[in-house]
């Protein structure tokens, strides 16, 4: 008899991924395709829809290859999120490029609708601030610029996109951690808001249908790499996906989702207004009830490393972080990472990358070293809010590809003070989407069941002497200060 398992997508920044998970947790398969990024502008971030499409086909076949006798349960789905595309309902066609989570290009557009006065209450429905990371005014943007060549228009995010593709057309859909991301969504009400439609010049019967994160909402049909039939059992937010696979089921346990920006989230208990500089969002949503989460979204995070290693004439990110670990500190060097702009705690969308501190001392090394902590201090910064916010912080798990590298892992318990335990399977993501998709369709019974699954590595204790932090952290905010004093 054939293997059971789940197909699980995740559709990221830079690469599409499929992966398969027996009933034991294991990750039996696992294939991957790239996703390439344009920049036709200063600021501006986008994607192709059929590229998009595409590389997720490519991802699910080279990982069915793998696994030619398996038996497919369903397919769970995670994605990339805030990236937002329109498209013709009747074709299928996209209208215009996706418009990605980093795009800038409605940076103006934000500062319009903040001095109009208009924050103060986006920010009470939906936990989001103004910023051209959220989807509305990019859904603007692409209405104006793209949406003439049709008259009936599906809006949606990279999971809607994925299981319009895969249902044939026949589901328009996102669940309710992907809503809560668009900034049209009540959190408190757990619907699209009319009045936010309206302010951002948006049609509601354009959006999809919105629904649990774990739940059937149709099957697979037409697509030429999976037979008809297969359930389409849950869609969630990558970093959402992510704290979900850590067994992050009780109020304070977080996570850090490391990628090309990151994620940084902890669950609460209840809808809470959030404080300046975080968001709040829903996490998951299971038989209508909503686990809600603080987050703070970094824009810059892994993708200096590449950056630095290239203007420093280094090989690749190894060689970048084998040359910071031959110096104890940065002396007094500062990179900020603002290269598109900078996100939770600061928001600031017209903030630009950074180099401070240096002297005749200064070496490769310094600069290397104080691209590795870039990443720790953001991080830093989300979480002091968020514990202030509530009331303390408890585990803190860490994934994504520089969740690996034990260095960086070191320098970011250390700046946060508090240990940071690894995920054991860097497929955070994929693996949060199939533990929905299996709560789903019966291959798990509850959250109990998934607890034990959860594989995580020992955790990474800080390490600091002699008031080193402390310093450190003061140099880093000196450096945002003069970072945000230059726009």
């Amino acid at each position: 008899m054939a293997q059971t398992a789940i197909l699980a997508i995740d559709e990221g920044t830079t690469n599409a991924k499929a992966i398969l998970v027996t009933a034991n947790g294991e990750i039996i398969a696992c294939g991957s395709a790239p996703v390439p990024t344009r920049h036709p502008q200063s600021g501006w971030v986008e994607q192709d829809g059929v590229e998009i499409w595409h590389a997720t086909r490519l991802a699910i076949a080279d990982c069915l290859r793998q696994q030619p006798e398996i038996s497919l349960s369903a397919i769970g789905i995670s994605n990339q999120r805030e990236s937002v595309l329109i498209w013709d309902r009747q074709t299928g066609a996209p209208l215009g490029p996706v418009v990605t989570w980093q795009c800038r290009r409605t940076a103006p557009a934000c500062a319009d609708l903040k001095s109009a006065g208009h924050e103060r209450d986006v920010i009470a429905r939906t936990g989001l601030p103004l910023d051209p990371l959220f989807p509305p005014t990019k859904i603007a943007w692409l209405l104006e610029h793209h949406g003439t060549d049709a008259s009936d228009i599906c809006i949606g995010t990279v999971d809607s996109w994925l299981i319009w593709n895969l249902s044939g057309g026949k589901i328009h859909a996102t669940d309710k951690s992907n809503a809560a991301r668009t900034q049209l969504f009540n959190l408190q009400r757990q619907c699209w808001d009319d009045d936010l439609c309206a302010l951002f010049g948006i049609t509601k019967a354009m959006l999809p249908e919105v629904t649990e994160s774990a739940q059937v909402l149709g099957y697979c049909h037409g697509t030429d790499v999976l037979p008809d039939g297969i359930p389409i059992a849950a869609a969630i937010g990558d970093s959402h996906a992510a704290l979900f696979s850590h067994g992050a089921f009780q109020p304070g346990d977080g996570k850090v989702t490391f990628g090309t920006g990151s994620s940084v989230m902890t669950t609460v208990s209840e809808f809470i207004i959030p404080p300046t500089g975080i968001t709040t969002t829903i996490a998951w949503s299971l038989k209508g009830r909503p686990t809600y989460a603080f987050e703070g979204n970094i824009l810059v995070s892994a993708s200096i490393l590449p950056w630095t290693a290239e203007l420093l004439g280094l090989q690749d990110v190894e060689a970048l972080l084998d040359l910071a670990q031959t110096v104890e500190d940065t002396q007094g060097v500062c990179l900020v990472p603002a290269h598109v702009g900078l996100g939770a705690p600061h928001w600031n969308a017209e903030a630009r990358g950074l180099i401070c501190g240096l002297s005749f001392k200064s070496r490769p090394a310094h600069i290397a070293r104080a691209a590795a902590q870039s990443i720790a201090f953001q991080v830093n910064d989300v979480f002091e809010i968020m514990a202030q916010a509530a009331g303390g912080v408890g585990r803190v798990s860490v994934d994504g590809g520089p969740s690996r590298n034990h260095f960086l892992m070191q320098l970011v318990a250390t700046c946060l003070n508090h240990p940071v335990t690894p995920c054991r399977n860097a497929e955070a993501s994929a693996l949060g989407a199939a533990y929905l998709a299996g709560l789903a369709t019966g291959m798990w019974s509850d959250l109990e069941d998934l607890s034990r699954l959860c594989q995580h590595e020992d955790a990474i204790m800080p390490k600091q002497a002699n008031g080193a932090r402390g310093k450190q952290i003061d140099l880093w905010r000196k450096a945002i200060a003069r970072t945000i004093a230059a726009v």
